[in-house]
């Protein structure tokens, strides 16, 4: 592997002690931080940076997408979240071909490296073709292959529960680590208690945990309490789904116990800032859930929903929507949701060591250009980055030491081809004639 020295850097380490470091060098060696803050004299580069202008932080950490929905950007505008789900997405998701799936994949592992991340947990389907992305681009990821548990001739490609849990023995820590697998019901609002138990028993086999969809609405919330006598939250704890640390995203409508449960059960809670103020979802109480010792991440959830894959925008919206909507500016401080967008997704996703950088740790960093009138004065970086910086700012993009982008050029992909192939398959996609439609609707 290359030895890299970046020179003379800017360096948000997002270690314990919230070091910056300034005029400062980044070693890599074997895919690992050698050094911080100046080179050992024995170390001996491959590949010099000139980090001046320059500011180095953590890779992010999308800890909830749907990356091939990429194809759909655009196409369910303006809608609240059951007629976005049933008079457009699942409609358009009806003509969905497995080829469909790698190249919306392909087009948002492009984005998502163009603006700073490194990994991301996807729940989709076909995600054979979505691992083959991952491996390809570098990126690192935790893929979940969505099942609804209605039967084959009622899943998209047919899927079953058989079908996904290969999928999981098949990729599970494929590309030299960087592929992490958990299994993928899509929500307690979708599949069955018994389908439920069936995937709890299988992750509990595997060694898994589950990537899920829960309490969206206060309307979910009510239909539990309900029909279950017991939360979103403690219907999943139940069935036994958390049995093993799950990714949850949203949970943005909780009933009483229920951080308690998600403290106990070690599940991460996935805000995703963007989609819950576009769709009027509310808002998902991150502090009070960090409050009680509950794991949070930031996720984008999917392009048809956001409209975008850029961790840095839900980095700051995450800041924002708690302020607005608790009245108070000091809620979500410094540099915290930057924590949430690397360290906390790095965890949910079974990457503990990325999200900082310190020696060591995976060489999962992104570079920043500051030399931009918007980045300047440069009175307090994390607040640049934070709150002023954009995804265009993104220069350089490694992972395990492996530039992905450098200089503003992509290293692993064809951009050219993805851009003229996956736009081609997302006209043919939401223009063609359904003749069958499949409705799970809410």
């Amino acid at each position: 592997m290359t030895n890299i020295l970046i020179r003379n850097a800017d360096i948000i380490t997002l270690n314990e002690q919230g070091d910056i470091l300034t005029g400062a060098d980044l070693a890599v060696s074997g895919g690992k931080i050698a050094a911080v803050g100046q080179a050992p004299e024995s170390f001996r580069a491959d590949d010099i940076v000139d980090g001046r202008g320059k500011v180095a932080a953590p890779g992010f950490f999308n800890a909830h997408t749907h990356a091939p929905m990429t194809l759909v950007r655009g196409w369910a505008e303006d809608l609240p979240l059951d007629r976005w789900f049933n008079e457009r997405i699942w409609v358009a998701e009806s003509a969905l071909e497995e080829e469909d799936v790698r190249w919306g994949a392909y087009l948002a592992a492009a984005e998502m490296i163009r603006s700073g991340t490194v990994a991301f947990a996807d729940h989709y389907f076909w995600m054979d073709h979505v691992a083959e992305v991952v491996k390809e681009s570098g990126m690192k990821a935790s893929l979940a292959w969505c099942v609804f548990g209605l039967g084959a001739d009622q899943e998209v490609g047919g899927t079953t529960l058989a079908r996904t849990v290969e999928f999981v023995e098949r990729w599970q820590g494929a590309a030299d680590g960087r592929i992490r697998t958990l299994l993928g019901p899509h929500s307690p609002y979708v599949c069955s208690p018994e389908f439920l138990a069936e995937v709890a028993e299988a992750a509990a086999s595997l060694g898994v945990g589950c990537h899920i969809h829960v309490s969206e609405s206060q309307a979910q919330l009510e239909a539990s309490l309900a029909e279950h006598g017991a939360t979103p939250i403690g219907y999943l704890a139940r069935l036994g789904i958390l049995d093993r640390p799950a990714i949850l995203a949203h949970a943005i409508y909780l009933g009483e116990g229920d951080m308690e449960v998600l403290v106990d059960k070690k599940a991460t809670v996935v805000q995703c800032p963007n989609c819950h103020m576009k769709l009027g979802m509310g808002t998902t109480r991150v502090p009070d859930l960090l409050a009680a010792g509950v794991r949070v991440a930031l996720g984008t959830d999917g392009t048809a929903s956001n409209n975008n894959l850029d961790m840095l925008e839900e980095v700051r919206l995450a800041a924002l929507a708690q302020k607005h909507d608790r009245r108070d500016p000091e809620v979500m401080p410094g540099d915290l949701p930057l924590r949430l967008a690397t360290q906390g997704g790095a965890l949910a996703m079974g990457f503990e060591g990325s999200g900082v950088i310190a020696p060591g740790h995976p060489a999962d960093l992104v570079l920043y250009d500051f030399n931009r009138p918007h980045l300047r004065p440069r009175h307090d970086l994390v607040a640049n980055l934070v709150h002023a910086a954009r995804a265009g700012d993104v220069t350089d993009v490694m992972v395990d030491g492996r530039w992905l982008l450098r200089d503003g050029e992509l290293r692993t992909l064809d951009e050219e081809r993805i851009l003229y192939e996956a736009e081609r398959r997302a006209f043919r996609m939401v223009g063609s004639e359904l003749k069958q439609v499949r409705s799970y609707r809410l």
